[in-house]
C-alpha cells in the first residue's frame, strides 16, 4: 500500500471550521486539494498527521493560530491621536485604512474617544484557530519534473509572485 512520504502527490478532501471567536465557528464548504508532500508546504499539524498515512485514512485536527495567521498580540492594541485621521471613517468595530507618507496604515477601531482612538494593529485574522476533518483520497509517485515545477511555484507564492 502506498503511503504519504516526501515527494508524493497527495489528494485530500476536507471540511474546515474556523473559530472566529471563542465558541463561535464558521464552517467552510468541503474542499479537495492536491499537493506534493514535503515540497508544497502545508501547516505543520497537517503535515505531521498525514505523514505515513494511506488512501482512505481519516484525520481530525486542531490547527492553532500560530500556524495560520499568528497569535493575537495584546501589545499591538494602542491608543493613538485622532489628529491626521479621517474622522468620518473612524467607526468602532470597523477596519481603517489610509495611505500616510507612502505607507498603508491599517488597523481595527476598537473605541473612538474624545481626542484619541483605541486601535488594534494585529492582522485581522490573528488569534483564529481552525479545525479540519478529512480523508486521504489518493497518493501517487511524482516525476522529477513535477517536483521541480512545484518547488518553483511554491517559491514564487512565498515571495508574492504566484
Amino acid at each position: 500500500m502506498e503511503t504519504i512520504k516526501q515527494d508524493t502527490a497527495v489528494t485530500i478532501r476536507f471540511t474546515l471550521k474556523t473559530e472566529i471567536a471563542p465558541g463561535e465557528f464558521r464552517e467552510h464548504p468541503e474542499t479537495k486539494t492536491q499537493f506534493i508532500f514535503g515540497v508544497e508546504e502545508q501547516v505543520p499539524t497537517l503535515e505531521t498527521a498525514l505523514k505515513g498515512s494511506g488512501v482512505g485514512d481519516r484525520f481530525s485536527l486542531h490547527i492553532p493560530p500560530s500556524e495560520i495567521y499568528g497569535e493575537h498580540n495584546p501589545a499591538l492594541i494602542r491608543e493613538i491621536p485622532k489628529q491626521g485621521l479621517v474622522k468620518q471613517r473612524l467607526r468602532e468595530g470597523q477596519f481603517y485604512r489610509q495611505m500616510k507618507l507612502g505607507s498603508l496604515v491599517s488597523f481595527k477601531v476598537l473605541e473612538v474617544r474624545e481626542d484619541t482612538v483605541l486601535v488594534d494593529f494585529n492582522e485581522p485574522m490573528a488569534g483564529i484557530s481552525a479545525f479540519i476533518e478529512g480523508e486521504v483520497v489518493s497518493i501517487r509517485q511524482t516525476t522529477e519534473k513535477e517536483i521541480a515545477e512545484a518547488r518553483e511555484n511554491h517559491r514564487r507564492k512565498k515571495i508574492g509572485c504566484g
